[in-house]
């Protein structure tokens, strides 16, 4: 297990859940990010933040303090 926020671009994953209960975590739920789903990191912004990743067909940017909420398991 590992986060969100320490995946390298281009590596895949499974999302497990969140590391809390707060507001943030509680929209990304609601944008998609569900356990057991199937996330893809695709790219960076300049200065590594935002990031951009991709949930079933949407795509999401989120700030590495969001990321860093969502527990992921990365595939081999």
């Amino acid at each position: 297990m590992t986060y969100l926020d320490k995946m390298m671009p281009g590596q895949c994953g499974k999302v497990l859940g969140f590391t809390d209960d707060s507001p943030v975590a509680r929209r990304l739920l609601e944008l998609g990010l569900v356990p057991g789903k199937q996330i893809a990191y695709l790219r960076n912004a300049p200065f590594h933040d935002p990031m951009e990743v991709q949930v079933g067909p949407s795509c999401l940017s989120l700030r590495r303090s969001e990321a860093a909420l969502v527990a992921v398991e990365p595939e081999d």
